[in-house]
């Protein structure tokens, strides 16, 4: 028997689910309308032509195609500058160039949004101790906790701001493996309003993973100065190999690419060993990716809640990045969800999931992920830690089509345990 033949019970979950967010989905398909028109006028304002995808090997000196895709870039988010390169290998590197790019010894990292996803805590030094961390390196850190009701707490982040050693104030977008709510533009906006009225000189920096082309504006349009991603999510429409991007006020993002490579170098060098083309059509896809992700984040949400989960965000909820975190309360029910998604995925549907430790986590995490690009959360995938109260957290999918099947999928596996 296929993996998709599907029992009656489960044909009827889908159709239910389907009838229930037909109004969401459209409105989905407007938003991606909007970002396709954005990145479609920065691709030709910027005279994009099939010469700019050849590549550089060796030092990567004078690659016009790598130029003109940061200016692409910063076009789209509104911002001066623009940095994308394939040597920021993950999300965390660009977020790490970025923020020692605008740190200094002596000042202090503040964050807004409670403390930041896993693999951040040890590049502060919050948790480890290693060697080039923030805090090896001198530089102190503070945060302050989101509201019992998961929003921020703008009164304390104006009276923590109001320090003339903060240097950065640090906003994390999505929400991680935790339980809050993700951030949307508007609230974004009215963190970096009352930080800059209480120290207008400071860097207010956003972590943008997962939320780009979610809504139809971002953050450096409401007042962030630094801004970054991974090309492995949202932006590199699940076509990018590799990379990460920094954005922002142009000086900043001059000092992220002098981290990023050497100073005197910065975003002067670095081969692109022929992936601009790839770069160039995975931003291109990425509003219509996006939408898909999007698109099968809500499905799984609406038919989880009606099987009795807890489903954060629900269905109808206003999103701000493409996770979906389903509260299972058990870690049987886990493991057999994402046991499902993996036997729905493209690439390794045969391989079970099971718990394990991985880097930058602090306890054991079950990750399920058939991905044409290793790791690419824009493909669809769940994953989370063996801890209380057993949440996954799912996010992805290159087309609804595949995203759905992989979400019943999953409900079938399990409903016939």
């Amino acid at each position: 028997m296929s993996t998709f033949d599907f029992s009656e019970k489960i044909t009827a979950l889908e159709k239910t689910a389907l009838d229930a967010i037909s109004g969401k989905l459209r409105e989905i398909d407007r938003v991606s309308e909007c970002n396709t028109k954005k990145v479609l006028s920065a691709f030709s304002d910027n005279r994009v032509s099939d010469t700019l995808f050849s590549g550089t090997t060796g030092y990567g000196n004078d690659d016009r195609g790598r130029e003109v895709l940061d200016s692409i870039y910063a076009d789209i988010f509104k911002a001066e500058a623009g940095l994308v390169r394939i040597n920021l290998v993950s999300g965390t590197h660009a977020i790490t160039s970025a923020l020692f790019g605008a740190l200094k010894p002596g000042y202090t990292l503040l964050y807004a949004t409670g403390i930041p996803y896993d693999t951040l805590q040890g590049v502060i030094g919050i948790s480890g101790n290693y060697h080039g961390s923030m805090k090896f390196y001198g530089i102190n850190y503070k945060q302050v906790e989101m509201t019992h009701e998961g929003l921020p707490d703008y009164n304390a982040i104006a009276q923590a701001a109001d320090d003339p050693k903060v240097g950065v104030v640090a906003i994390q977008r999505s929400r991680g493996y935790s339980t809050r709510k993700s951030l949307s533009i508007d609230e974004i906006g009215e963190i970096c309003k009352c930080v800059r009225a209480r120290n207008p000189g400071v860097t207010i920096f956003v972590d943008n993973c997962y939320g780009e082309f979610v809504e139809t504006r971002e953050p450096t349009e409401v007042g962030a100065d630094l801004m970054a991603g991974s090309l492995i999510k949202n932006p590199g429409g699940g076509i990018a190999p590799t990379g990460g991007y920094i954005v922002g006020r142009r000086d900043l993002v001059e000092n992220a690419a002098m981290r990023m490579t050497t100073p005197g170098i910065g975003g002067e060098g670095g081969a692109t060993l022929g992936n601009n083309r790839l770069l160039y059509q995975g931003l291109f896809m990425a509003p219509h990716t996006v939408a898909q992700a999007l698109k099968t984040a809500v499905f799984s949400a609406e038919i989880m809640e009606l099987l009795g989960y807890t489903a954060f965000p629900k269905s109808k909820d206003l999103r701000s990045d493409i996770i979906q975190m389903i509260e299972f309360g058990n870690e049987a029910d886990l493991k057999r969800f994402c046991r499902g998604i993996q036997k729905g995925a493209p690439v390794d549907a045969f391989v079970t999931p099971e718990f394990s430790d991985m880097p930058g986590y602090d306890c054991p995490v079950i990750m399920a992920a058939g991905s044409f690009v290793q790791g690419a959360s824009i493909e669809l995938s769940a994953d989370g830690p063996m801890r209380e109260p057993y949440c996954a957290y799912m996010q992805g999918s290159l087309t609804f089509e595949s995203g759905k099947l992989g979400i019943l999928a999953a409900v079938s596996e399990m409903l016939e345990e």
